[in-house]
């Protein structure tokens, strides 16, 4: 053990050695690993940063959330026309779901609608998201407070004229002043403020509006003034299964449950569509599988590019110090020895320009992290990837110029260099 240890040691001191005697050599052949070790990571890190924005995005729904309405989330058979003639989801087939289906959590009925002004004294907050929704909403789209809280099951069922602010209108409305009880005006009504959102920042994907510029008002509330039927305003139940619960056996008996509720005949297409957004995050678990495949695809091929570079100086390493290799291996130094010192050789030429790429792109994530909203972030995973390319790297450039250079016959070396 102790005499391996040794031939490492001299083997690491050689190879040191030669780097340090050939600066310009070592720049040259650092530069294509650098590159490619540079290219890999890089795309690596804003993938990486991607998907765990996107996924900051959507954490506040659970995706196994359902979404019961008219419309359909992705491509549907039905024609448009048809399904514009489709019925809206009722406040009255809310509870009945809530009371009839089973493995349900919560059930939230809600509405959407367009953007409203939003007015407090002489302050006016534009363009607002209006989101009249049942008090289970809370349990089923994750919303973290500043202040106050959400309207209870009591002031949902009453109408009561309360309000919570995204953090942004209540920045915009109230400036360095506490909101809590104060009175704003929408549609013409006084509501009170009792709750207001940490800011959740921009969003790349969001099913819904952005936390930050909406409002959320009682469902009954905004039923008892517009009603029912009105064209401003589009149902949706929001459904969030047990966990234990298979998401295809509920929507299945999700389905069955409001055939019969609407009298839908056998043969007769379901006026509805069970939306899973599960299927939304699995595809864009696709997407990011796509972009780390051609990442990895395009990248490689600049380390392709740099591994070749790096054979390529070793080779020519090996025909500079034939002679040397004749008097060491005619001094008794063994054909590993030999073997050993070119191959460390290269994987410290790699190891050295994937440190250089690894630093590059870490002071590029944090300069672009401060110069853009949006936050890359340089792994331990894709540092310890870049490093173990970089020793993959070095030993499949390093073997064949090592082994050539062990197998040289000592006369015939001696001889060439003379």
């Amino acid at each position: 053990m102790i005499v391996y240890l040794r031939l490492i040691k001299e083997s690491f001191t050689f190879a040191m050695n030669a780097l340090r005697n050939n600066k310009l050599r070592t720049l040259l052949s650092l530069l294509g690993v650098t590159i490619g070790i540079f290219s890999i990571i890089a795309v690596l890190t804003a993938v990486d940063s991607l998907d765990r924005k996107i996924r900051s995005d959507i954490s506040g729904l659970d995706n196994r959330s359902i979404f019961l309405f008219k419309y359909c989330f992705g491509p549907s058979e039905v024609p448009d026309w048809k399904i514009e003639q489709f019925p809206d989801v009722t406040f009255d087939e809310y509870n009945y779901i809530k009371n009839s289906v089973n493995g349900v959590e919560a059930v939230c009925y809600q509405f959407f609608t367009k953007k409203e002004n939003i007015k407090y004294e002489e302050k006016t907050a534009s363009s607002v998201d209006i989101k009249p929704c049942t008090y289970e909403f809370i349990d089923i789209e994750k919303l973290d407070f500043d202040e106050g809280r959400f309207f209870n099951e009591q002031e949902s069922n009453s109408g009561r004229n309360c309000i919570i602010l995204g953090n942004e209108i209540a920045s915009l409305l109230f400036e360095n002043q506490n909101p809590i009880d104060k009175e704003i005006r929408l549609y013409g009504q006084k509501f009170i403020v009792i709750g207001v959102l940490k800011k959740v920042g921009e969003r790349m994907v969001s099913f819904g509006s952005n936390p930050d510029n909406t409002v959320y008002v009682p469902m009954n509330k905004i039923r008892s003034m517009f009603g029912d039927n009105n064209e401003l305003f589009t149902p949706i139940i929001i459904i969030r299964p047990s966990e234990d619960v298979n998401l295809e056996d509920i929507k299945g008996e999700l389905i069955q449950k409001l055939r019969v509720k609407r009298g839908l005949k056998s043969g007769q297409v379901d006026t509805f569509f069970v939306n899973i957004l599960k299927g939304a995050t699995d595809q864009i678990d696709a997407i990011i599988t796509q972009m780390n495949i051609m990442g990895w695809v395009i990248a490689g091929f600049s380390l392709l590019v740099g591994g070749f570079g790096i054979a390529n100086i070793m080779f020519v390493s090996v025909k500079e110090r034939t002679n040397l290799i004749g008097i060491q291996k005619s001094l008794g130094a063994k054909n590993k020895f030999i073997l050993f010192q070119f191959l460390f050789e290269s994987v410290i030429l790699c190891i050295i320009g994937g440190l250089i790429g690894l630093i590059i792109v870490w002071l590029l994530a944090m300069l672009l992290t401060s110069l853009l909203d949006f936050e890359f972030v340089l792994s331990f995973s894709n540092i310890a990837i870049g490093t173990g390319l970089s020793i993959f790297v070095g030993i499949i450039s390093g073997i064949l110029p090592a082994i050539s250079a062990s197998h040289l016959d000592p006369v015939e070396a001696i001889r060439s260099g003379m």
